[in-house]
């Protein structure tokens, strides 16, 4: 019988928590105004500058932005050279068409969108898209952009995005989008090192799924998920390897549970929690408070106790029970 290192017996995971930072001081961080004044571009942003002019664009301004003093470039933008990030969530039709309206009627664009250069020529907007296709709507030939010479800013979407209301799909597939473009600039850093930009491991295994499928029932697993993945000390492309093999077993174990679902209906017994019912039965870490295995073994198990899962059992009141939770739509 197999037995845990005493690395692992003494290692126990905590639970996940989202931090938040103590409130500071009042006027303990940063600088006066009078210190954002930026009299000379230090190197990077004067290469910046250059690309802007080389791209047919104007610099406006440039000054220290007021907590951590980085440079950065206010600058006009002629709009056919800005592109979002290959890697950002996807462009939702009516909001960008709603806010089209909106700058049309006000006529005035106020928010400049974040930009940052792209690998090769132009620009990159990480957070802006909809601001930009805006724009393209009303046939605008410029936009106004925050240049950040920090490439780097591009991949913290997430980070940055914590204002708006993303769903677990757009995070996930977000995530997976930057795990991807991260392999094509620098796919030998260790995973870990990145964990910042990806909030949680289970985000990129629930983002291939995603990929694969769009209506993909994650919710339904991201608990288990968010409790047993943790960020490798192996590269990206090593570890990417790791969470596509999660993805597929977790597929595996979704379609029997869509065959036991498809049961249940057919006994008459309806719920908006009949996946997250499911997998609540044969999920085993809901008895462990310790240590708990790791996730191929409980996956493994979920599948065996989904092999004698009795749907003659199930009644109407076990489903009522799970009223208040997480719903995946059926």
């Amino acid at each position: 019988m197999a037995t845990k290192s005493k690395t692992t017996a003494k290692r126990k995971r905590a639970p996940v928590r989202r931090r938040t930072p103590k409130k500071a001081a009042p006027r303990t961080r940063g600088v006066l105004p009078a210190e954002c004044r930026l009299d000379e571009l230090p190197s990077a942003a004067k290469e910046v500058a250059e690309r802007v002019e080389g791209e047919g664009g104007l610099v406006i301004g440039c000054y220290s932005e007021p907590l951590g003093r980085n440079p950065l470039l206010l600058a006009a933008l002629p709009i056919d050279r800005v592109e979002p990030t290959p890697f950002q969530r996807d462009l939702s039709d009516a909001h960008h068409k709603k806010l089209s309206g909106v700058i049309d009627k006000t006529g005035l664009f106020l928010d400049p969108v974040i930009a940052i250069t792209a690998p090769k020529e132009g620009f990159w907007t990480p957070n802006g898209r909809h601001r930009l296709e805006a724009m393209r709507r009303l046939g605008a030939k410029t936009i106004i952009a925050l240049i950040v010479p920090k490439r780097e800013i591009a991949w913290q979407i997430l980070a940055l995005n914590t204002e708006k209301a993303h769903n677990l799909r757009e995070r996930s597939l977000e995530v997976i989008r930057i795990y991807k473009g991260l392999i094509e600039e620098d796919g030998k850093r260790p995973e870990s090192d990145f964990a910042f930009y990806f909030e949680e491991a289970s985000l990129v295994t629930l983002g291939l799924c995603y990929e694969r499928k769009g209506n993909f029932s994650g919710g339904a697993y991201h608990s288990i998920l968010r409790r047993l993945e943790e960020f490798s000390s192996d590269s990206l492309q090593k570890a990417l390897a790791v969470h596509e093999r999660y993805a597929e077993q977790l597929f595996e174990l979704d379609e029997t549970v869509t065959a036991i679902i498809a049961k249940l209906k057919e006994r008459g017994l309806t719920s908006p929690y009949l996946r997250n019912f499911v997998v609540a039965r044969v999920n085993p870490l809901r008895w462990i408070k310790d240590e708990p295995p790791p996730l191929p073994e409980v996956l493994k198990t979920m599948r065996e106790r989904l092999s004698r899962f009795n749907v003659e059992k199930v009644n109407q009141q076990d489903l009522a029970k799970m009223g208040g939770g997480a719903a995946e739509p059926e």
